[in-house]
């Protein structure tokens, strides 16, 4: 691919942008970990809400989308469609509890709620399982991406790929480094726009390239033939359901995606109950009503407004190469064969936006487990917060080189968010009942978080499952499920619930809903229970409403059933207007901590 002095220009003036936002807030980033971790808590949900949908909009996760269609169809983006239940419940349910706790990470939240040892292990574990083993896994798909984006691009060798996966990482922690989450907020914001915008244009050239929408259809449906013909069953590649024998996704698979998945597994940026990023975004919101909106924003964003330029692409990467052994990578062909010379620097620097969007979030998230979970909690106390600071942006350049290293033995960016699903198996409903129910302690976690992984590692090693590859996985998750839920009910009533007095401690400060902590409640009678849950319950469900109508409803316009797009636009829209009605008859005092 030819890229001109002009596309080069404008990946340099890109580049400048990101590093003149990092200079900005150079200072203000370097007054106390709270600035560098959670700006201050002064971020407006727009900008909060944008930083999240930027940080799940990587590199990696076109060309996984493209993997899934060119395997599963339209329907294998279950597999993420899925979380939107999961991340409606944390708009609903959870972001306001999460502002109230008042912590820099989600990992610090382990001492709130629990206590003595067993909660001073289970906070410095989880600060290494995450802020190291599980970043530096997603740092390494991500990296993954980036060298199959550049090998196709540039025609470079994995080696040469990775040098310059390097230089950017290298940029990326620059201004990371130097302005902590106010630089990679302000980054983020720039880099959606760019993203957005580059993904739809390539959608536009890649229908044009097999002919429009029409010649698009008719082609693919050639595809569903010869697909049928090779594995018998019914359905549709342009299929949002697979039906029971679909040959494109089991109906097990589906079940699984739609019954199990997104309150049973861990998975970053879908995290049941919140966490990781998402909840860091929270912490910096000026308050709770901008935490539910940042949230909300971000759950529309994500499933509503991003997906389908993605799955156009990804259609007519199908057609346009059948054959490849590798169909993550059509997705970069369609970009390096169809998009028009002009727009080459642009997309060169919406690659770039995506995943230094990704680096720089995993960077400052991870570090944070580091620094504030770890380093400080348990190895060097009581030093002022220059220190920490300077230990923060060193902890951010180890992971930097961890997650490099890690990209050199994956192979697919789909099977790596598989493997990674799998290790988080049966672990959501612990992090999502530890609000809500008293009797779960600090043993439940541990029991669920090392139980999931180690089954997951015996069923991908010693058991070997019949069916296809997403028949596989949905039963790998299923046993997994079951058998971490058995074991951390077993373990929570097993052992001693909290002291009395870390509950009490925790339910004045958090204020859960009062029916999973009666005995807790009659010993604060001072707390004024909450009441709003059956309303949160309606929203929630709204809120799944509002946002798949959105996103069916616009894929029906795109294919070409007008009429019934509409519909569901219109379902979206009231949907929407009644969780706004809601929330204006309870009281918008209510959501910014004032009662």
């Amino acid at each position: 691919m030819k890229i001109s002095s002009l596309d080069w220009a404008v990946v340099v003036a890109y580049f400048g942008v990101n590093l003149g936002i990092g200079l900005y807030y150079r200072r203000k980033a370097s007054q106390s970990t709270d600035d560098f971790f959670v700006s201050g808590r002064e971020v407006s949900w727009w900008l909060a809400g944008t930083s999240m949908v930027a940080a799940t909009f990587a590199a990696d996760t076109p060309l996984a989308v493209t993997g899934l269609v060119a395997t599963q169809g339209i329907a294998g983006n279950w597999l993420w469609w899925s979380f939107l239940f999961s991340g409606m419940m944390t708009v609903f349910f959870f972001a306001r509890l999460w502002r109230r706790a008042e912590v820099i990470t989600d990992v610090e939240f382990v001492e709130l709620r629990y206590s003595g040892k067993a909660a001073a292990f289970l906070r410095g574990f989880r600060a290494l399982y995450f802020g190291i083993l599980m970043n530096c896994l997603i740092v390494g798909w991500v990296n993954l991406a980036m060298e199959k984006i550049l090998g196709v691009v540039f025609g470079v060798g994995e080696y040469t790929a990775i040098l310059i996966i390097f230089g950017i990482i290298g940029f990326t922690f620059l201004y990371t480094f130097i302005s902590g989450l106010w630089g990679v907020l302000w980054t983020d914001l720039i880099q959606f726009v760019i993203k957005m915008t580059m993904v739809t244009v390539l959608a536009y050239y890649a229908v044009e390239a097999v002919g429009g929408m029409s010649a698009l259809k008719r082609k693919l449906a050639g595809v569903d033939a010869a697909h049928r013909a090779a594995h018998p069953g019914t359905g549709s590649i342009l299929s949002f359901f697979p039906s029971w024998h679909s040959a494109w996704m089991p109906f097990l698979t589906f079940a699984m995606y739609l019954g199990v998945q997104w309150w049973a597994n861990w998975y970053p940026g879908a995290e049941p109950g919140g966490g990781g990023y998402i909840a860091q975004r929270i912490f910096c919101a000026k308050d709770e009503k901008h935490s539910l909106w940042a949230t909300l924003w971000f759950n529309i964003a994500q499933y509503a407004i991003r997906p389908w330029p993605w799955i156009l692409t990804a259609l007519a990467s199908v057609i346009l190469y059948p054959h490849l052994k590798d169909p993550e990578v059509g997705y970069i062909k369609v970009w390096v064969d169809h998009l028009p010379g002009g727009w080459n620097g642009l997309m060169l620097a919406a690659f770039a936006a995506a995943y230094m969007s990704t680096i720089a979030t995993q960077m400052n998230w991870g570090s944070s487990y580091i620094v504030n979970d770890f380093y400080r909690r348990f190895v060097v106390k009581n030093k002022d917060e220059h220190h920490y600071v300077i230990a923060s942006k060193l902890a951010t350049a180890l992971l930097a080189v961890l997650g490099a290293a890690v990209s050199l033995v994956m192979t697919t960016v789909a099977g790596a968010w598989e493997l990674l699903l799998g290790i988080g198996a049966g672990t959501g409903a612990v992090y999502l009942l530890r609000w809500y129910w008293w009797r779960i302690n600090a043993w439940s976690e541990v029991a669920a978080m090392t139980c999931a992984g180690v089954s997951t590692l015996v069923l991908r090693t010693l058991v070997h499952f019949s069916g296809s590859a997403p028949d596989v996985f949905a039963k790998q998750v299923l046993v997994t499920v079951v058998v971490t839920t058995i074991v951390w009910l077993a373990v929570t009533y097993l052992t001693a619930p909290e002291k009395e007095s870390k509950l009490i401690e925790f339910y004045r400060r958090v204020r859960p809903g009062a029916a999973g902590w009666k005995p807790i409640a009659r010993l604060a009678p001072e707390v004024e229970p909450a009441s709003d849950g059956w309303y949160n319950l309606m929203d929630w469900l709204l809120g799944c409403l509002m946002v798949y109508a959105a996103m069916f409803g616009t894929g029906k316009i795109i294919l070409g059933h007008v009429l019934l797009g509409v519909l569901l636009l219109v379902v979206a829209g009231v949907s929407g207007f009644a969780i706004y009605w809601d929330f204006s008859k309870r009281g918008w005092e209510k959501l910014s901590g004032k009662a």
